[in-house]
């Protein structure tokens, strides 16, 4: 992986950290949908590879299975198919944004909204290494989840690139 790549950025929204994803992907948004909403799909990329998930605004949403934290419920913030989809995880939100840029091409802004703002650099790299995976996912490729030995950059290199690039 190119650490020299997008690296996201960090913003604050509404006074809190967060920080934010930006990628094109050239495949039509309701199969990237179904990649980021599906948990079949989420377990090839997503950091916790177990997930359910109730498709509607207050419903639940749970994590099993993220070696680096413990299983955390959730609540949806919001399901509207096929262009947003947001929740809490833990104190932080993740929100997921999508826009169809033409029939066979769509755009997905990921933001992570921050319980703390130290926590930047390290939530950034772990991002990076799932965007990666995602990538994999969506071209119809998955790899063996962001935990695995096979991921386009191990966490520690893509966190010290975060760090080295000024995120808290």
């Amino acid at each position: 992986m190119d650490l020299t790549a997008d690296l996201g950025s960090y913003v604050e929204v509404c006074d809190r950290p967060a920080v934010r994803f930006e990628r094109i992907y050239p495949h039509p948004i309701d199969h990237v949908w179904t990649t980021i909403t599906d948990p079949a799909e989420l377990a090839h990329w997503f950091p916790a590879p177990e997930v359910s998930i109730q498709p509607r605004a207050g419903g639940r949403i749970s994590f099993r299975g993220d070696p680096h934290t413990d299983d955390v419920p959730g609540t949806v913030l919001a399901w509207e198919p096929p262009t947003r989809l947001a929740f809490s995880w833990g104190a932080d939100e993740l929100h997921f944004t999508l826009e169809a840029l033409d029939a066979t091409t769509c755009r997905l802004v990921l933001l992570d909204v921050l319980e703390h703002r130290d926590a930047a650099a390290r939530n950034a790299g772990g991002w990076l290494v799932c965007l990666g995976e995602l990538a994999k996912a969506v071209a119809g490729n998955p790899g063996h989840g962001p935990h695995s030995d096979a991921v386009l950059a191990p966490w520690p290199e893509v966190y010290q690139a975060h760090v080295a690039a000024g995120l808290p």
